[in-house]
């Protein structure tokens, strides 16, 4: 990974500014407050956005609603810009991000964007929700934090560097085994609870066969009782059968009986009918006989045909005064309208003079003349019509009474027709009735045979009774006797089941003793064996972490300070230094001499990383700042040995001592004036 510029604006001290970082070694150089850290602050920011528990406020220019950070730098032949911005609300907060790889740009979420620069960047995944941790210890380490590892707590720095190393995998392999473990002695305690009944379990089965044996030697036994009592009831359903074949003749003899009384009082009535039709019809020709007048007949059909010819020639004189009447009213209605026009009439139609009264007067008399005649005809007409209305309506009278006793002497006529035919057969009655008495005669007879043969078979009805009962008793105990079959099924079929579900329980408890037998074999070697062989790689791995990393401390630290000191790193990564033989301790140290410790500390710890994670893409990029705090003139230029022996693609440095400008490939002049930072220019 190679910077290439970064571009300000307002942030910190800074309100719009554009650096250049070219490849090699590069100096930031100017005094102390010039906006040195701020460049590498805006450098961490375009990378990674605000830290865990960083305010925006302490970026952002005082005064300003916004400000923005571009970095450009080159991954592997990839030109990568990133531009970050924050915006003041109620608070300081981060904005949308743009990146724009070889020229093609695209905006991200804040949390996407610093996904993206990790994976870009090659860092592992578990970075992405915690600090920089790797970048603060690999790539940039700011002033005020050079010494804090040299400093914390010997635990807290072990950790610390586990985390980064990536070591703090083994003891999250160890938490989670250790977890795993609970979990796994969890199960085993549940499934020892579930198969602590399986020896009951198994003995109450055995119990169960057995007096699923004892039932299923009793259905035969049954089975056999059921036979003989089926054997007895068919012996009586057969003799039960003949009595009621007994009983169904002595019914037919009944229902004969009762047929021949039915016919006997069919014949009887019949008799009887006869004898009523014959008087009847020889009564009903008597009477009409006497009513009857053909004379009379005749007489009546002239009349009525006479009055018919009459009635016509009335209606023919009604319809002419009718046309006469409308002709005559139409006249006068014309009349009348002539009458009201000459009454209106004031001029000549034709001559179109003015026409006189006298002249009006005179035509008006001479209409009313002719109206007073039109209505003396018309009631004259009227007069004659109803007189003929009124002749019309007796004779239709007189014609509707004929009509009506001629329709009752035809009547009359052929009743005595059909009389005469049913007097014929009156002979022929006679000659039924004689047949029909001797019919009689001969049923009374054989109703009499049939009630004798009757009483014969009456015994056979208490027969019925005394076997139907003794069938009921013998059908009551075979049904005792299925139920008692019925019932030992049953519990044969619930015993077969609940011994095929004591079997599966049996089965499924077998199996979880198995799972429990695996179950106990795992742990003990997760808790024992596992864990053992975890512990014993994360120790090699810590050795030899721990000695690459003491060998490139001591180097670092022999190119800074003279050869009267050593130093190297106990099991906690806390360095030891010794002079003559003797341990000395850190806080008895001076100043430069402190700072070369961490600046070795620090160096040491950069190259380990690279060396662990040699895939990460910033391990030839490093930044330092004020790496020089404290060291006299001597130890100053000792630092031309440690930047020679510094074997990166881009230092960047931040020193205000002027000495270091002469060690450098490039110095970067930075100035401020009334409180704004700026470039002052380059080298």
């Amino acid at each position: 990974m190679i910077l290439k510029r970064v571009k300000i604006k307002n942030i910190r001290s800074y309100e719009d500014a554009e650096i250049l970082l070219p490849e090699g070694s590069v100096l930031l150089s100017g005094d102390i407050g010039a906006g040195k850290t701020s460049i590498l602050l805006s450098i961490e920011f375009a990378l990674f956005g605000l830290q865990p528990g960083q305010k925006g406020a302490s970026l952002l220019k005082n005064g300003k609603d916004s400000g923005s950070v571009e970095l450009e730098f080159e991954v592997e032949g990839d030109n990568i810009i990133i531009s970050r911005a924050l915006k003041r609300k109620k608070t300081v907060s981060q904005e949308t991000t743009i990146v724009t790889i070889n020229g093609k740009s695209e905006e991200k979420a804040v949390t996407e964007m610093k996904n993206f620069v990790l994976n870009l960047l090659n860092y592992p995944t578990e970075f992405a929700k915690k600090t920089n941790l790797l970048y603060r210890y690999t790539v940039y380490t700011p002033q005020e934090h050079m010494k804090e590892i040299i400093l914390e707590d010997p635990e807290a720095r072990l950790n610390t560097l586990r985390h980064v190393f990536g070591i703090d995998k083994y003891k999250r392999i160890k938490e989670n085994t250790t977890i795993l473990s609970s979990k796994l002695r969890e199960m085993m305690r549940l499934k020892q609870g579930q198969i602590g009944d399986l020896e009951t379990i198994k003995s109450r089965l055995m119990e169960k066969k057995n007096s699923l044996s004892e039932l299923e030697l009793k259905i035969p036994e049954i089975e056999k009782e059921i036979l003989n009592i089926k054997i007895l009831r068919e012996k009586k359903d057969r003799e039960i059968s003949e009595i009621r074949e007994k009983i169904e003749e002595k019914k037919k003899l009944e229902n004969e009986v009762e047929k021949s009384n039915i016919l006997l009082i069919t014949k009887r009535e019949q008799i009887s009918k006869l004898g009523i039709e014959s008087k009847i019809l020889k009564e009903r020709f008597e009477q009409a006989t006497k009513e009857f007048n053909e004379e009379e007949f005749n007489e009546l059909k002239k009349k009525i045909e006479e009055k018919k010819t009459i009635l016509d020639s009335i209606r023919k004189e009604i319809t002419e005064f009718q046309i006469k009447y409308s002709s005559f009213t139409s006249k006068k209605n014309e009349l009348e309208f002539l009458k009201n026009k000459i009454s209106s009439l004031t001029k000549c139609p034709t001559c179109l003079q003015d026409v006189g009264d006298e002249h009006k007067n005179s035509l008006l008399s001479q209409t009313d003349t002719e109206l007073s005649q039109i209505n003396e005809k018309v009631i004259a007409i009227e007069s004659q019509k109803n007189k003929k209305e009124e002749e019309k309506e007796n004779i239709n009278k007189i014609l509707m009474e004929s009509e009506a006793s001629l329709r009752r002497l035809e009547a009359i006529k052929i009743r005595l027709k059909t009389i005469e035919e049913d007097h014929k057969k009156l002979e022929e009655m006679e000659k039924n009735k004689k047949m029909l008495e001797s019919d009689v005669n001969i049923l009374t007879e054989q109703i009499s045979r049939l009630k004798e043969t009757i009483l014969v078979y009456k015994k056979y009805d208490n027969f019925v009774e005394i076997k139907n009962k003794e069938i009921e008793e013998i059908k009551s105990k075979e049904r005792q006797v299925e139920i008692r079959k019925a019932e030992s099924v049953k519990e044969i079929e619930f015993s077969k089941s609940y011994i095929s579900e004591i079997e599966s329980q049996i089965a499924e408890k077998e199996k979880t003793k198995q799972e429990l037998m695996y179950l106990t074999e795992l742990e003990n070697w997760l808790s024992k064996d596992f864990l053992e062989m975890i512990g014993t790689i994360e120790r090699n791995v810590m050795v030899k972490l721990r000695d690459e990393f003491s060998k490139l401390f001591n180097d670092w630290f022999s190119i800074l300070v003279p050869d009267v000191f050593v130093v190297r790193l106990d099991d906690n990564f806390t360095p030891i230094i010794e002079q003559q033989g003797y341990e000395i301790d850190y806080s008895f140290m001076s100043g430069g001499e402190r700072t070369s410790i961490a600046l070795a500390y620090r160096l040491a710890l950069n190259q380990t990383i690279n060396s662990v994670m040699s895939e990460i893409k910033t391990k030839g990029l490093v930044i330092l700042d004020e790496p020089t705090e404290g060291f006299s003139q001597q130890q100053l230029d000792k630092m031309r040995d440690v930047l020679a022996e510094l074997n990166v693609d881009q230092l960047i440095m931040v020193s205000h001592d002027q000495k270091i400008e002469s060690f450098v490939d490039n110095i970067v002049k930075l100035k401020k004036d009334e409180g704004v930072s700026s470039v002052a220019g380059s080298d």
